[in-house]
């Protein structure tokens, strides 16, 4: 898959209501034909979460639950058992599935994914209790252990499946990392900013260890356009409905580098009333034209996501959105100019 590829197609976030992997597995297989994405269903408790998922890939790295939430610990504990066994059994229910439904050799690519190293040291806990954040070299620690850690995920993932496998790294604390505007562990304790060509050394340094096109996730309102148009990813994903204005200038110039904008327009939960696809496309149609670029480009460099994961949705809805989001990339292919 080459970064162009990210383009013209309906995905998910990850995560998934319920506790029945089988059941969301065969879901997701069947909903997302062009790019299924492995499962997340964070209801079935600790270590099923982003955070908890993300550090049963890291390397060299143990996490712990405390009442504040994850904690680096020295060595193998509950929360970080359970959380590798997850993922575990998700690996081989999709590899069974895969399996029975004759998908090896189809040439398919399947998207992994994992909190980045940003959202991870800003809520990771170390020993003392102080966000990974405070601590400069346990923030590059996390990096090469995120990195190394993929790098084996994927590899694993291709090797069971014999597909290509792209990454998507899910940071949602990136705005406020790059901002210094977290909290310490009291209220006169600072957490200061990371400086944003040491942020975009370091994505780029675990999108090379990674090796595979990487899509940034950033569901803040504040996205960071600017360093994620310089960075090696080949995607940004975001939520839709909080783009702003002054989003504008950033987009744009993110698209004119080739990269693909994956633009979260269908609900993570039902809508009070009832929602078509056309009705849904219509803010990406919006965005492009308000642009400058010609309506093309909703095929050959968007793709259509939820605008965050389903995990709070109903089983139904989750369905739902899938369809949805497969309609609106059909009609920015077919004919984008009658939108």
């Amino acid at each position: 898959m080459t970064p162009s590829d990210f383009a013209g197609l309906a995905t998910g976030i990850g995560s998934w209501p319920g506790t029945d992997i089988r059941e969301a597995a065969a879901i997701v297989l069947g909903e997302f034909d062009e790019l299924p994405h492995i499962v997340e269903l964070p209801a079935r408790g600790l270590g099923a979460d982003t955070i908890g998922r993300t550090g049963a890939i890291m390397v060299d790295v143990e996490l712990d639950v405390r009442t504040s939430g994850y904690r680096v610990v020295p060595r193998p504990m509950l929360a970080g058992r359970r959380a590798s066994d997850f993922l575990a059994e998700d690996l081989d229910v999709l590899e069974e599935l895969w399996e029975v439904s004759g998908l090896r050799g189809s040439g398919r690519t399947i998207k992994v994914q994992a909190a980045g190293p940003f959202t991870m040291a800003a809520q990771v806990e170390l020993r003392h209790g102080h966000r990974a954040l405070t601590d400069r070299g346990a923030v590059r620690h996390f990096t090469e252990a995120l990195g190394e850690g993929l790098r084996q995920h994927c590899a694993e993932v291709a090797r069971r499946l014999g597909v290509d496998v792209v990454v998507q790294l899910d940071e949602p604390s990136l705005a406020a990392v790059l901002a210094g505007s977290l909290s310490g562990i009291t209220g006169l304790d600072t957490v200061r900013p990371v400086p944003e060509p040491d942020a975009l050394e370091l994505l780029d340094s675990l999108i090379e260890t990674i090796a595979l096109p990487v899509v940034v996730h950033c569901c803040d309102s504040d996205v960071p356009f600017d360093l994620l148009r310089r960075s090696g990813a080949a995607a940004v994903a975001v939520d839709a409905t909080g783009l702003r204005r002054t989003d504008f200038d950033g987009i744009g110039e993110l698209l004119q580098t080739g990269k693909t904008l994956m633009l979260g327009l269908i609900p993570p939960q039902a809508p009070e009333r009832p929602t078509g696809w056309r009705e849904l496309a219509e803010p990406g149609v919006i965005l492009i034209d308000r642009l400058g670029f010609d309506r093309s480009v909703l095929a050959s460099q968007i793709s259509v996501t939820p605008s965050c994961g389903l995990a709070g949705s109903t089983p139904e809805w989750a369905r739902r959105a899938t369809g949805l989001a497969r309609d609106v990339v059909a009609a920015f292919a077919d004919s984008p100019d009658s939108l």
